[in-house]
């Protein structure tokens, strides 16, 4: 028997019949002899398939218990589990699928192994990014938030499963207005001796047939200072360069003048000291334009009715507002908030947004006034975004970089903060906020 387990199943199964027949027919042929007729008969059929039941049986437990291993691994695959597999040596007409399951086993278990490293190093990376990420399902639930967001968010605590509008309740002023505007946008966040720069992001993505939404919040303080940096000496080389276009000139034009006096040719004279009074008047301009901003004066801050002051401003300058607050009292100074906000709803026009589509909103917070300035012009790529409100930066090919930087100084000056934001369909977001007394 041990030797028939080397056949084919088809040939063993024919060898054992034909074994089960001859042993039937010697045993009725030997006990007939001692037995009635009728059981002489019905002896060799007992005989068969007593010994057939005894032989398939014998064949088949092993095949069962096959089945059952094979049953048992699949369903540990279907668990995560690929460490099992199938040793067999019964029958050589099941090898091959006893091959190909463990086969099927390692593949998984490669396959598996790589994944977990993947996720691994993917978890690893996110945790320790600089950027606080922000996984939110569509129930505003957490379902991710990494050391970055635990310590900005949180306080360093784990944020998974918290309502994320629960969340935003704790953190300043400053970054809820930027989440309740919505896109992407900058923001200051504390005091000017201790100003935090953020980048918002907010991207929607569908993850498991369900919508989920991913913030990234980036630190910008180190990055803008570098700027500033680079900012301040390309002044100084402007002013640098300015400054030698007009004194050379005078120079020259001064000895000049000196020499047409030696030599009594007094007809030309007074235009050469024209042009050196034309030279030193447009030098004078320019570095009073840039000690104006340098040396900002302290706001005086007054009472001013927000609907009178806004009449004075629309009288300057075109835009929509809906008379919302308009018996409001916030202290400032006006001249200067003036100067603000006439950069901001010019910069509004020039943005490429039809007149009417710029708007200025005021609400009230509870201490404090907010006024949005928005357009439906080109808005800001993401480079220009990031640096807007730096001094002497600017885009427009004769324009100065001071407009949006004088702005941001007079608002801070005030106690408040400024920040730009595009809008979802276009145009551009620009949200202010003053102390209310």
């Amino acid at each position: 028997m041990h030797v028939l387990r080397f056949l084919p199943l088809t040939i063993r199964l024919i060898v054992l019949g034909t074994l089960c027949v001859v042993l039937a027919a010697l045993s009725a042929a030997m006990l007939t002899r001692w037995l009635p007729e009728w059981a002489a008969a019905v002896l060799p059929a007992v005989v068969i398939g007593t010994l057939l039941g005894t032989l398939i049986w014998h064949m088949v437990s092993p095949m069962r218990a096959l089945f059952r291993a094979l049953a048992g691994t699949v369903a540990s695959y279907r668990d995560g589990d690929f460490s099992f597999g199938i040793t067999w040596d019964k029958y050589s007409d099941l090898i091959e699928l006893v091959n190909a399951h463990n086969a099927l086993g390692d593949a998984l278990r490669e396959q598996r192994l790589a994944l977990v490293q993947r996720e691994l190093l993917l978890d690893t990376m996110v945790q320790n990014t600089p950027v606080a990420m922000v996984l939110v399902d569509d129930s505003q639930r957490i379902v991710l938030g990494n050391l970055a967001a635990r310590k900005l968010l949180g306080e360093g605590r784990r944020l998974e499963g918290q309502g994320f509008e629960t969340i935003l309740e704790r953190v300043p002023q400053a970054l809820r207005d930027a989440f309740e505007r919505g896109g992407d946008g900058i923001f200051a966040v504390g005091d000017e001796d201790n100003e935090e720069i953020f980048h918002l992001s907010r991207r929607g993505f569908r993850l498991n047939g369900r919508r989920h939404e991913l913030v990234l919040l980036r630190l910008l303080t180190a990055e803008l200072r570098r700027q500033e940096v680079q900012t301040w000496k390309k002044v100084i080389r402007v002013i640098s360069h300015e400054l030698n276009n007009s004194l050379a000139p005078i120079a020259s034009l001064a000895h000049s003048s000196a020499e047409l006096l030696k030599r009594g040719q007094l007809e030309r004279l007074p235009m050469t000291l024209a042009t050196i009074e034309e030279r030193a008047r447009h030098l004078e301009g320019f570095i009073r334009d840039y000690a104006h901003f340098a040396k900002l004066p302290a706001p005086r801050l007054e009472p001013v009715e927000w609907g009178r002051f806004f009449a004075q401003l629309r009288s300057q300058v075109e835009f929509a507002w809906s008379g919302q607050h308009d018996d409001g009292v916030a202290y400032l100074d006006a001249a200067q908030m003036e100067q603000a906000l006439l950069n901001l709803v010019k910069n509004a026009h020039e943005s490429g947004s039809a007149p009417g589509d710029v708007q200025l909103q005021l609400r009230k917070l509870p201490e404090q006034w907010r006024i949005d300035i928005l357009d439906r012009g080109t808005g800001m790529s993401e480079a220009v975004l990031a640096q807007a409100l730096l001094p002497f930066y600017s885009t427009k090919r004769h324009g100065t970089g001071l407009g949006l930087a004088l702005t941001r100084d007079i608002i801070e000056a005030h106690g408040g903060h400024v920040a730009l934001q595009n809008r979802e369909g276009g145009g551009l977001w620009v949200s202010m906020t003053l102390p209310a007394r």
